[in-house]
C-alpha cells in the first residue's frame, strides 16, 4: 500500500483537487486541503520528512510581502473609481458622436471606449458590465441587431484580459519570474492588433451587412455647430496638427536630450514613443483650454468635447504606463500614482464622495483578499507537491509530445482554452502556470512570450459560448422582455441569449487567429524587449588585490598562483631574508598576485 501511495502521490493530489474542485469547495482551500492532507499523509508513510511544514509561515508571510502584488488593489482602486465617476458614459457619448454619422460607428465607438476602459479598470467584469448597461440600450434603441451589439461589448470588455495594465499580466509576471515591465511591453503589439482587427470585422459589417450597423439619425447628433456643420473638419484638421507636433519632436528627442544634458544621447525607442505621446495630449488639452478660456472659437464644440473628455484619460494612462516602461516607477508605484489620478479626475469631475470611495474601496478590498487566499492555497499545494517531485511528473507528462515547443504550446493552449471555461483566470495562473513554467523554461521558450500567449488565450475562454465568463456578465445586464425606449418611447426587443452567443462567434474566431499568430511569429512578443545579455563564464576574471599587510587572501593567492609565500622577517626558500621596505617581486612580474589571479581565471 505504502508504495503504491509512493509511486502515484502527484497523480493523487492533482485527482484530489479536481475533486474538490468540483465540488464545489472554495478554490484557495481546496487547493490548502489537498497540500495539507497529502502532506500528513506523507509524513505518515514515512515518505516526507516530519519537518515539511517549518518552512511553510515563511512562505506565507513572503507572499504578503510581495510589493508586485500590490500593484492589483491599486490599478482595481482606479479603475473602479473612473468607472463609478461616470467617465465611460461620457466617452461613449462623445466618441459616439465622433463616429455615429458612419455606419458601423456605434460599434465602433463601443469597441475604442471598451479598450480605453480595459486599460483604465484591468477587470472584464466591471467593463463589460458598464459597456453593457450604458451602450446597449443606446445601441438597441437606433436599429443595431442584437448580436452584433452584443458581440462588440463583450469583445471589448474582455480586452481587459490582455491590455496594460492588465491584472492578468501582473499575475503572470509574478509567476514566471519576470517583470511586470517586460509582459506589458510585450502585449502592446498582440493587443492594439488584435482591436484593429475587431474594427476591421465591424467596417466589413457596414459595408457589406449595413442593415445590422446603421448610423446615427441627424436628430441624435447634439453636438452640431449653429450652422448645422458637424465640427468634424475641425477636429481632424486640430488632431492632424498635434499628431505631427508629436512625431517632429519624437524624431527629434535624442538631440533636444542632449542639449539639455551636454552629451550626445540616444533615447530608447520606447522612452521616446511614451514622451512624444504624452506631449502630444498634453499639447491637446493646453490647446484647448487656451481657445476656451479666452473665447478664441478655434475649435468646433465636438473638438472641445473630445479633448476634455478624451485626454485625462489617456494622459493617466501614459503616465502610468510609460513611467513603468521607462524604469521610473514599479508596477506598485505606478498602480499608486493611477489610484491618485483617478481620484483626482473623479474629484475634478464633481463625482468623488465618500459613497463612491466607500464602494470602491469594498470592491478593491473584497478582490484583493480573493487573490491573496488564492495565492496562499496555491503556495500550500505547491509545497507540498514539489516536495513529493510533482513538477518531475508534470515534466514527463509533456517530454513526450511530438512536435516539440509549437507541441507543447499547441497542447497547452488547447488545455487552458477549456480550463477557461469553468475556472476564474487567477486560479489558473495560480494553479497552473508554475506547474507549466518550469517546462515551458527548458524547452527554450521564452517565458514572456509564454505568458502573453496564455494571457490572449485566456481572453477567448472568456469570450467562447457557452460558458465563457463574459457573456454571463453581460446577460445578466440585458433586457430579458421586450421594453418601451424611455427616449424614444419605441417598442425595443429583448436580447436572447442565442443573441448574445452568436454575436460572440466572429470574435472568438478573431481572437483565435491572434493566438494561433502568436505562436507562429513569437516576434510579435518579443521584438520590443530588451536583449538579454549573454555572458560567457568561462571569460571572466576578477583580480583580487592582495593587502598592504601582505597577510590573509593576499599571501594564500600567492602561493597558488606559483609566486613564494613570504613572511615578514624570513627568509624565502632558497633564497635571501628579504627586507620589508623592498617587495619580494617586481609587481606584475612573474608570480605577482595580480599575475596569479589572472591564470587561475577567476
Amino acid at each position: 500500500m505504502t508504495a503504491l501511495f509512493a509511486a502515484h502521490v502527484p497523480e493523487l493530489m492533482f485527482g484530489s483537487l479536481i475533486l474538490f474542485l468540483l465540488t464545489g469547495f472554495p478554490v484557495a482551500f481546496s487547493l490548502a486541503s489537498c497540500g495539507l492532507l497529502f502532506g500528513f499523509l506523507g509524513m505518515e508513510f514515512g515518505l516526507l520528512p516530519a519537518s515539511l511544514f517549518q518552512a511553510l509561515p515563511l512562505r506565507v508571510f513572503g507572499i504578503i510581502q510581495n510589493e508586485t502584488l500590490l500593484a492589483i488593489p491599486f490599478f482595481t482602486l482606479m479603475g473602479l473609481i473612473l468607472e463609478r465617476s461616470g467617465m465611460a458614459e461620457d466617452l461613449l457619448d462623445t466618441v459616439g458622436q465622433v463616429f455615429g454619422p458612419i455606419r458601423g460607428g456605434l460599434a465602433l465607438a463601443v469597441l475604442f471606449v471598451g479598450a480605453l476602459l480595459a486599460a483604465t479598470t484591468g477587470v472584464v467584469a466591471a467593463s463589460v458590465i458598464s459597456m453593457g448597461l450604458i451602450s446597449l440600450p443606446i445601441m438597441l434603441r437606433f436599429g443595431y441587431s442584437p448580436a452584433v451589439a452584443s458581440g462588440a461589448i463583450t469583445a471589448s470588455g474582455t480586452l481587459a484580459q490582455i491590455l496594460p495594465p492588465s491584472l492578468v499580466l501582473i499575475v503572470m509576471a509574478d509567476q514566471l519570474g519576470r517583470s511586470v515591465g517586460d509582459l506589458y511591453k510585450g502585449a502592446f503589439i498582440p493587443a492594439f492588433a488584435l482591436v484593429g482587427l475587431y474594427a476591421l470585422f465591424i467596417i466589413g459589417l457596414a459595408i457589406f451587412k449595413p442593415k445590422l450597423v446603421p448610423a446615427l439619425p441627424p436628430e441624435a447628433r447634439h453636438y452640431s455647430e449653429p450652422n448645422g456643420r458637424s465640427g468634424l473638419r475641425s477636429l481632424l484638421v486640430f488632431g492632424a496638427l498635434v499628431t505631427a507636433v508629436a512625431v517632429v519632436f519624437g524624431l527629434n528627442y535624442s538631440e533636444i536630450l542632449s542639449v539639455f544634458k551636454g552629451e550626445d544621447v540616444s533615447a530608447p525607442l520606447d522612452e521616446t514613443i511614451v514622451v512624444a505621446l504624452t506631449g502630444g495630449t498634453l499639447l491637446a488639452f493646453v490647446g484647448a483650454v487656451i481657445n476656451k478660456a479666452l473665447k478664441l472659437g478655434l475649435l468646433s464644440r465636438i473638438t472641445e468635447r473630445v479633448t476634455f473628455v478624451l485626454i485625462p484619460p489617456l494622459a493617466l494612462i501614459f503616465l502610468v504606463l510609460g513611467t513603468i516602461f521607462l524604469g521610473v516607477a514599479t508596477p506598485t508605484e505606478g498602480g499608486a500614482m493611477g489610484a491618485i489620478g483617478g481620484m483626482a479626475m473623479a474629484f475634478a469631475r464633481g463625482k468623488l464622495d465618500m459613497p463612491l470611495l466607500r464602494h470602491a474601496l469594498e470592491s478593491t478590498a473584497r478582490l484583493s483578499c480573493f487573490v491573496l487566499f488564492i495565492l496562499i492555497g496555491s503556495t500550500i499545494f505547491s509545497f507540498t507537491f514539489t516536495a513529493v517531485d510533482g513538477q518531475i511528473w508534470v515534466e514527463h507528462l509533456f517530454d513526450k509530445l511530438p512536435g516539440g515547443q509549437i507541441g507543447f504550446l499547441v497542447f497547452v493552449n488547447v488545455v487552458i482554452f477549456f480550463l477557461g471555461f469553468f475556472i476564474d483566470f487567477f486560479e489558473i495562473a495560480f494553479i497552473l502556470v508554475p506547474l507549466l513554467a518550469p517546462v515551458a523554461d527548458k524547452l527554450g521558450i521564452d517565458l514572456v512570450w509564454f505568458g502573453v500567449l496564455l494571457a490572449m488565450n485566456l481572453q477567448t475562454s472568456f469570450l467562447t459560448p457557452p460558458f465563457g465568463f463574459a457573456l454571463f456578465y453581460l446577460r445578466s445586464v440585458a433586457p430579458a422582455k421586450d421594453y418601451l425606449d424611455r427616449v424614444t418611447g419605441k417598442h425595443v426587443a429583448s436580447v436572447k441569449t442565442m443573441d448574445i452567443y452568436r454575436g460572440s462567434i466572429p470574435f472568438v474566431v478573431i481572437q483565435i487567429a491572434m493566438v494561433v499568430a502568436l505562436i507562429a511569429f513569437p516576434g510579435l512578443v518579443t521584438s520590443g524587449l530588451d536583449k538579454a545579455i549573454k555572458v560567457d563564464l568561462d571569460t571572466i576574471h576578477i583580480d583580487v588585490q592582495s593587502g598592504n599587510d601582505g597577510g590573509g587572501w593576499g599571501q594564500q593567492e600567492d602561493a597558488w598562483g606559483g609566486g613564494s609565500p613570504q613572511a615578514e622577517g624570513k627568509p624565502a626558500s632558497g633564497g635571501e631574508p628579504t627586507d620589508d621596505s623592498k617587495p619580494a617581486v617586481e609587481p606584475g612580474g612573474e608570480g605577482s598576485a595580480d599575475s596569479g589571479n589572472t591564470q587561475r581565471g577567476w
